[in-house]
């Protein structure tokens, strides 16, 4: 007696599922465009955050030198005795000296009763007459200008007779932003003389910057 085998039938394989080379070069395509969109975007922020960096630590200088000027401004002149003969030593545009008895023993030779500011280099420097050398109070300062007024506000070239003076501080950011080009003017609130006022223009480059103008009484001078 024969027996047949029946034979095994071949099994279809399953289709094999996958990414086509089409699908995989168009999904590379599109997250490249993604990630060079993320990337623009961070590079953009980065550059804000930079330029806004720059821009805050620039009007902080800008404000710590003026407190520093009105302080010491603010004081000139001081003679509680009326003996020292204290007052305007040097009164320029470009720089101021004055004296002052802190400790009201008659003389404007002690330490810091007879004080020089002035900028030199790009910096903001204060020199007292006991120093050896001045010290640096700010940095990047383009600009300083002092007029001096009289009782009335209006600029005058005798020191008898200031009653106030303008300070005018130009500060700039310590990094260059190459995407901006400065070009702007900047001018004082008060002439120095009956028509002239103190302008800068800026040259061309890539620093930002911002002036700030204070009018400082000086209740000492006069008295």
């Amino acid at each position: 007696m024969i027996v047949k085998r029946e034979a095994n039938p071949v099994k279809e394989r399953p289709e094999e599922s996958g990414f086509t080379l089409v699908e995989i070069l168009i999904a590379t395509l599109i997250s490249a465009v993604v990630m060079s969109a993320v990337y623009t975007t961070y590079v953009s922020q980065q550059k804000s955050y930079v330029i806004q960096d720059q821009v805050a630590m620039m009007q902080q200088n800008l404000r710590n030198s003026i407190y520093s000027l009105e302080q010491e401004i603010r004081m000139a002149g001081y003679d509680p005795t009326g003996g020292a003969n204290a007052g305007l030593v040097t009164k320029n545009s470009a720089e101021i000296s004055f004296t002052m008895d802190l400790n009201g023993d008659r003389d404007t030779s002690d330490t810091n009763e007879n004080i020089t500011f002035t900028l030199a280099s790009g910096v903001l420097r204060r020199k007292p007459s006991t120093a050896a050398s001045a010290q640096a109070v700010a940095e990047n300062i383009d600009a300083l200008n002092f007029v001096y007024l009289d009782q009335d506000g209006a600029p005058t070239a005798d020191a008898s007779k200031v009653r106030a003076i303008q300070v005018m501080v130009l500060a700039r950011t310590a990094k260059p932003d190459f995407g901006f080009t400065n070009n702007e003017e900047y001018v004082n609130q008060q002439p120095t003389s009956s028509s002239s006022f103190y302008k800068y223009t800026a040259p061309g480059d890539h620093y930002r910057r911002n002036a700030l103008c204070v009018e400082i009484k000086c209740r000492n001078l006069g008295l």
